[in-house]
């Protein structure tokens, strides 16, 4: 069955979304228009919002509406260590672990050159300049954290950064990777072990 212009158009719409085929797109396109025409326009003014009024905090990258973001106006942070990670996602997740005070700069991608992404695009003149200013209160970032996820591409980021900030004599530390809270070894596959026993400390 063919569906009017319109209907097509909002079905196409939907699949830009991750993990969203057609079919899926299909079903929440009728499930709108059948039971939720109000939830669909909220929907509609939601993301015409977002999309015209979200913009990338000028210090670290984030997301935010301001010039900058919640975590960057938050005068109780610690300045002087910085986290950088690959995308707000992984902000969120740092956040809701409740355990880290510091401050965050978003790369918005990893290094990958069949993608297009080299230091240019993941912020690299930006990290360089923001680790070499100061924080505006007298104090400096003295450690770098790279929680860049541990993939090929991840990794590949992590030595880049460690490599880049060497010259100007900053901690760089990497977050740790190895066997989960509550997990078996028996259940852990090879590359998991080999970064748990690379990553070991004392007891």
């Amino acid at each position: 069955m063919k569906y009017s212009p319109l209907i097509q158009e909002l079905v196409r719409a939907l699949t830009a979304l991750p993990g969203v085929g057609p079919k899926s797109a299909q079903r929440m396109t009728l499930q709108l228009l059948e039971r939720d025409r109000d939830g669909g326009r909220r929907l509609a003014a939601a993301l015409l919002a977002a999309m015209d009024n979200v913009r990338h905090c000028v210090r670290c990258r984030n997301f935010t509406e301001e010039t900058l973001c919640p975590v960057c106006m938050d005068a109780s942070r610690d300045d002087s260590i910085l986290c950088v990670v690959e995308t707000p996602a992984d902000v969120i997740a740092i956040e809701q672990a409740g355990t880290y005070r510091g401050r965050y700069f978003v790369l918005m991608g990893r290094l990958s050159p069949l993608d297009g992404l080299g230091p240019d695009e993941i912020g690299m003149p930006q990290l360089l300049a923001r680790v070499g200013s100061d924080t505006g209160r007298g104090e400096k970032v003295a450690e770098i954290i790279v929680a860049t996820n541990p993939t090929v591409e991840g990794e590949a980021t992590a030595h880049y950064i460690a490599g880049a900030l060497a010259p100007l004599g900053i901690s760089v530390t990497r977050i740790a990777h190895g066997v989960p809270m509550g997990g078996e070894l028996e259940f852990a596959d090879s590359g998991t072990l080999a970064h748990a026993f690379a990553g070991r400390r004392p007891v």
